[in-house]
């Protein structure tokens, strides 16, 4: 309990101090769930069971509930997913219709305060309500013990007492606007210093009510995030048996269950049926299965995991990893950009040979090239095969000026046209290089998920130039699948059962809960 002369610890955040609305940054995760999680087959699992009902009419009030649920599960997953988390304010834009009406409304508020304050004599009523709303902002923000700071509050923003001062024309708004500075000087995180000495140098009244507003916004927005990095570790400990526990509340009440799931693990099934060879549970590569029924379900589970990386954004996303979507695409939009970059690389190395490779920055300062002209690669705009004949054409300058400068002769006109030649057919999805990266990435990825030990996992040749980007990559995408197992893992185990076709005669595997824990 710190000392009422300390000031409370209400978090360090670093928030846009320009707008006063705020926003989590889970609403469209939790939007998208609440769209999506409405989808119905027959799944039986013992003590986790989604029962498929006759199609019937939801209630309002189910509806509401359903919400609430899906709001907190979406928050919760968000805090113990997301260590950087935390709530921020909203910056409308600044031609939005939203933004618009914001302001006028505000403008109208303020004009009005002043219109009051400048009668004679002054008229305080909404003044003394703004000070009521001060006073219980400052008490929310002191803990049991802050006595002393409490009584403070309570005597000197005494609203009976200004209203008798108001009423003999004795009220000194400054005064008052004095202690609350100071108040919250007292109470508010290192990083508002700066806001509270700036609000102290405002003399006129309105806009120093304006200000003082602005910084006990941000003061709230410390305390919230404050609160939220003290509970993550206790979140983390129940997180798992939570999530689990809300998502089958949510799916009870809206007779709801897993089809697009089920669809997915199916096509996974099926990809690897007719692969050549699969990864084993043991993280190596093993011929592939001849019957559906033969295929290991960790393994099928993985290969779905690794299929998320490659979705069809048309499509809807399973359900249970619906709240990390956004995640699963971002990882998308990175292993895009790097399959190319680890590309064209391979073809430049391979090309040049030993007369570059192994000179000190000459591949950080290729790669720095490429990742300058993929830059929103995957935005509606850009073109990526006018992109790469620009790279072709910068990456033979840069070649050439490597090789001057260490000694060696530049390339001849037909090997430089060759080599653009060879970088440029990397634009299309078919060329053999790019899918080779690409196919060598989803094994890495694999193997990682399958491995006991991940660090034991050898980098596959040609990924080496971008070994630092992919590992990166890996350690998020690690980190939420291993999760999402956790989680989930009794409804993938009871539809892989399904999917596969087991019987009783064959050996069980364990289940993901069982691997995880075990590592």
């Amino acid at each position: 309990m710190p000392l009422e002369s300390d000031k409370p610890c209400t978090g360090s955040g670093k928030e846009d101090p320009e707008s006063t609305s705020h926003k989590r940054q889970d609403d469209s995760k939790t939007e998208s769930l609440q769209n999506q999680l409405r989808q119905s087959t027959e799944i039986s699992h013992s003590g986790n069971t989604l029962p498929t009902v006759s199609p019937n009419l939801v209630s309002v009030e189910e509806l509401i509930e359903a919400e609430k649920g899906v709001c907190n599960m979406a928050l919760a997953h968000e805090i113990v997913v997301d260590e950087s988390f935390m709530i921020k304010q909203r910056d409308l834009p600044a031609s939005s219709f939203e933004k618009t009406l914001e302001d006028i409304m505000k403008k109208a508020f303020w004009d009005s305060l002043r219109a009051q304050l400048n009668e004679d004599p002054p008229v305080y009523d909404h003044a003394i309500k703004l000070l009521g709303e001060i006073k219980e902002s400052l008490l929310s923000f002191l803990l049991p013990g802050h006595t002393r700071l409490r009584n403070q509050i309570n005597e000197v923003l005494d609203l009976e007492l200004i209203k008798q001062e108001a009423e003999n024309g004795a009220l000194h708004i400054p005064k008052l606007a004095d202690f609350i500075i100071g108040m919250m000087g007292t109470l508010c995180a290192p990083i508002r210093d700066d806001d509270i000495k700036i609000i102290r140098d405002i003399t006129d009244v309105v806009e120093l009510f304006r200000e003082i507003f602005a910084v006990l916004d941000l003061m709230k927005l410390d305390m919230v995030n404050f609160a939220i990095s003290s509970i993550r570790p206790h979140l983390m400990k129940q997180s798992v048996d939570y999530e689990r526990k809300s998502f089958q509340e949510f799916f009870d009440k809206q007779h709801g269950s897993l089809e697009i799931t089920t669809e997915w693990l199916q096509e996974a099934a099926s990809e690897l049926l007719s692969s050549d060879m699969i990864v084993s549970v043991h993280g190596g590569a093993v011929a592939g299965a001849k019957d559906i029924s033969a295929l290991c379900p960790i393994a099928v589970l993985n290969h779905a995991y690794v299929k998320l990386l490659k979705w069809d954004q048309t499509r809807f996303f399973p359900e249970p990893v619906l709240m990390d979507q956004s995640r699963f695409e971002e990882m998308q939009r990175e292993l895009n950009q790097l399959t190319i970059t680890a590309a064209v690389l391979l073809v430049i190395y391979n090309m040049t040979g030993a007369a570059i490779s192994g000179l000190s920055g000459f591949l950080d300062r290729l790669k720095r090239v490429i990742k300058v002209l993929l830059t929103d690669m995957h935005s509606l705009s850009f073109h990526l095969a006018e992109a790469i004949v620009s790279m072709s054409e910068q990456i033979c300058v840069e070649i050439n000026n490597c090789l001057s400068q260490h000694g060696f002769s530049q390339l001849t006109t037909e090997k430089e046209t060759v080599l653009k030649g060879q970088i440029q057919a990397i634009s299309s999805s078919d060329n053999s290089v790019r899918k080779l990266i690409d196919v060598r990435i989803q094994t890495f990825l694999k193997m990682h998920l399958a491995s006991s030990n991940p660090k034991s996992v050898a980098i596959p040749g040609g990924l080496g130039p971008v070994r630092s980007e992919l590992e990166e990559i890996t350690i998020k995408f690690l980190h939420l699948v291993n999760y999402n197992k956790l989680v989930f893992s009794p409804y993938y185990d009871t539809i892989l059962t399904k999917v596969l076709k087991k019987d009783g005669s064959q050996p069980s595997e364990p289940s993901e809960e069982e691997q995880l824990s075990s590592r």
